[in-house]
């Protein structure tokens, strides 16, 4: 923690803050959730695919993004909170570009699957 932190004068923000701050680490949350059910049904219900590979690979990318969200979702809305009570600028997320650039990749990947099955 850096001395400005540690000195840093801490207050109750209002609680209409505090919700909306929690209402979008559920919504992240939700998202993970989303994508872990998405990898498991990948997993258990992709059996058309001809390379097994293809589905497992699906699958764990799916599951590895939900457990990246999972872990940044609940970092962030810490940092957040902090920042809240401490009247501070609020925190750069990066795990939105994580998201996208993951999003991204396993529709890439899914779109290969299909077409190379």
């Amino acid at each position: 923690m850096s001395p400005d932190e540690a000195g840093a004068e801490e207050r109750e923000p209002d609680y209409r803050f505090t919700l909306a701050n929690e209402r979008t680490f559920l919504a992240w949350i939700r998202t993970s959730l989303g994508l872990l059910a998405g990898g498991v049904a990948v997993d258990q219900l992709a059996v058309a695919f001809h390379n097994p590979g293809a589905r497992v690979a699906l699958a764990l990318s799916c599951i590895g993004l939900s457990i990246a969200l999972a872990g940044g979702a609940f970092s962030h809305w810490r940092k957040v909170q902090k920042a809240m009570r401490r009247d501070a600028p609020l925190p750069d997320f990066g795990l939105i570009r994580v998201l996208a650039a993951g999003t991204f990749a396993v529709a890439a990947l899914a779109g290969a699957a299909v077409v190379f099955s």
